[in-house]
């Protein structure tokens, strides 16, 4: 299997540490507003790639974070007069929703920031140590003239640090300016969250969780480090700068990131107000597994354009996925189609290459049995198998054979009135070239 590097810029072969056994860190979310689209199509990138590893017969084990102490956390419940923890808490819920509404599968465990408070005082009371990190005023900052290799997930040319003031500016979030030393840890304002460390009360920098919590749950060294392109600087960057400044040693051996989604041509910003979540999903009534199919039709490295249209397109698509499910377990069974299983795992396989897997899907769509899409799924995760436990009652059954009798003998009539007593009782007959098949109504 061969997956693009951002560390390298190039596909390189999978080799885990371990024989078998993946591990793989994912930035998850800051739990002060509901998790955009934007969002979300990362974490359904995430979650194919955890399954193409699995159905190659990897064992992942993937730790996704949750950031719940945070500036933007502290002044939204400021405003709301909360404390933080209970600002986030139906937030942190909605997340967990969205992730079930479109069945990326769990992360092993979902540390909270909160909690590991004491593993990031001892990150940067190791990184005081080693004289990568100094005090100011209170606070803790990553001096990156003296980490040499700062950059290099960037490609960042390595400026000297000679004459630039060491300090922050309090109402700085997170800047991006390459030449500035980042926070790792915050000193104490009256009003807002904070802890005792040696180097003083206060609270953590956004970044020193990442890497305590990464490194707690999968180890000094892991496989697969994984976010959003817009990740990638400052925050994996400074993520690797601390992480190796602490240890010596690597940090993660693959960072793979996920490009943006537009929403029509454009970025998406509150003022152009096309922020959408699932909420905006269940208003119009639109399935979200149609938004996870929509999803996955680009390639996790190019951007995607989203507009209603292409949504409701999807749907139409994954509609049609589910007839054939629906057909097939009402026919006689269709020999396996080995060939393709052969040509979607070498699609998969090169860099989660979705677009070339859909391709060979669909090329084949009709010569697949039952067990082929079942394992499609597996990796498209449509719930498909959820359809198949669906038991048609046999007064359904029944009137379904009276029904095509009737059509057969061309009493049309007599036809769309069992049609019409079946719908009454929650299901619905489509007539495709294939046969007629019966599902239940949405």
């Amino acid at each position: 299997m061969k997956l693009f590097n951002f560390l390298t810029r190039k596909k390189e072969e999978f080799k885990p540490l371990k024989d078998k056994k993946a591990g793989m860190y994912a930035c998850g979310p800051t739990v002060y507003n509901f998790a955009h689209i934007g969002n979300l199509r990362t974490y359904i990138f995430e979650d194919v790639l955890r399954r193409t590893l699995e159905l190659a017969g990897y064992k992942v084990k993937q730790i996704m974070n949750i950031t719940d102490i945070d500036d933007k956390i502290i002044r939204e419940a400021a405003k709301n007069k909360k404390t933080a923890a209970d600002f986030v808490k139906p937030f942190k819920s909605a997340f967990f929703e969205d992730l079930k509404l479109l069945n990326i599968k769990p992360a092993q465990k979902y540390p909270l920031a909160a909690d590991h408070i004491p593993e990031m005082i001892g990150l940067i009371s190791r990184l005081l140590k080693t004289g990568l990190a100094y005090k100011s005023q209170g606070s803790v900052y990553f001096d990156i003239s003296k980490f040499k290799s700062y950059g290099k997930l960037n490609r960042l040319k390595h400026r000297k640090k000679s004459g630039i003031a060491r300090h922050r500016i309090d109402v700085d979030e997170y800047t991006k300016l390459n030449v500035e030393d980042f926070a790792l840890w915050k000193a104490g304002r009256p009003g807002e969250p904070s802890w005792s460390a040696p180097f003083g009360k206060g609270r953590p920098g956004w970044h020193i969780e990442c890497s305590a919590m990464s490194m707690k749950y999968l180890g000094r060294t892991f496989d697969i480090h994984t976010g959003a392109v817009d990740l990638l600087f400052p925050h994996h960057e400074n993520e690797i700068a601390q992480s190796e400044g602490a240890t010596k040693k690597a940090f993660a051996k693959f960072f793979i990131e996920g490009e943006h989604l537009l929403i029509n041509g454009q970025k998406m910003s509150k003022s152009l107000g096309n922020v959408y979540t699932l909420r905006d999903f269940e208003k119009r009534k639109l399935n979200p597994l149609a938004f996870r199919y929509f999803v996955l039709t680009a390639h996790y490295r190019s951007k995607l354009n989203f507009t209603w249209e292409g949504l409701k397109a999807a749907g139409r698509a994954l509609e049609r996925i589910k007839e054939r499910v629906f057909f097939l377990r009402q026919t006689a069974p269709i020999k396996d189609n080995l060939k393709f299983r052969k040509k979607s795992a070498e699609r998969l396989n090169d860099d989660l290459d979705m677009p070339g897997f859909f391709a060979v899907f669909w090329n084949n769509f009709d010569r697949l049995s039952l067990n082929d899409i079942l394992r499609a799924d597996q990796i498209l995760g449509m719930n498909l198998k959820a359809l198949i436990s669906i038991k048609i009652p046999p007064l359904v059954k029944k009137l379904a054979e009276t029904r095509e009798k009737w059509r057969k003998e061309k009493k049309w009539g007599k036809a769309d009135a069992t049609r019409n007593r079946i719908k009454k009782l929650g299901w619905l007959i489509e007539d495709l070239p294939s046969g007629p098949i019966i599902k239940p109504l949405k």
